[in-house]
């Protein structure tokens, strides 16, 4: 089975004010890359929560998240925390779920935003990865 294959796959392109999301999970593979501030933050991350929340109340394979943001504004923010505690109960009941966090080794302030992100999850593996410029 391909993620193609799967009614839960999502895969959105970026614009100017809404990341590139992809989520994949036949592999438990979930991507967010670049700037989120969409006017509309709910219809913007429903789907995503929808697929997360379906997926993760199934047995299934560990999960690996890639965050890649260069800015995101408070609606977002409180998306992502969302996102955050759906994997941080899954993780609690056994599910393997790591977290790949990615900021500029220059931006401190999507660095610290993923500190205070990291610090309210105690059963994720939070991985800080000072590796490039935050859209990767």
């Amino acid at each position: 089975m391909t993620a193609s294959d799967s009614p839960l796959a999502i895969e959105i392109a970026a614009t100017d004010r809404s990341p590139a999301v992809r989520f994949d999970p036949v592999a438990g593979r979930f991507s967010m890359a670049g700037e989120s501030y969409p006017e509309d933050a709910a219809a913007f991350y429903g789907p995503i929560l929808y697929a997360l929340r379906s997926f993760l109340a199934e047995d299934g394979p560990s999960v690996t998240v890639d965050i890649s943001l260069i800015y995101f504004n408070s609606s977002s923010a409180k998306a992502l925390m969302n996102i955050f505690q759906m994997l941080e109960e899954s993780a609690a009941d056994g599910r393997t779920v790591t977290v790949n966090w990615h900021f500029a080794p220059d931006d401190e302030t999507m660095e610290e935003f993923g500190e205070d992100f990291a610090s309210d999850l105690e059963h994720i593996d939070f991985v800080m990865c000072a590796d490039g410029d935050g859209g990767d």
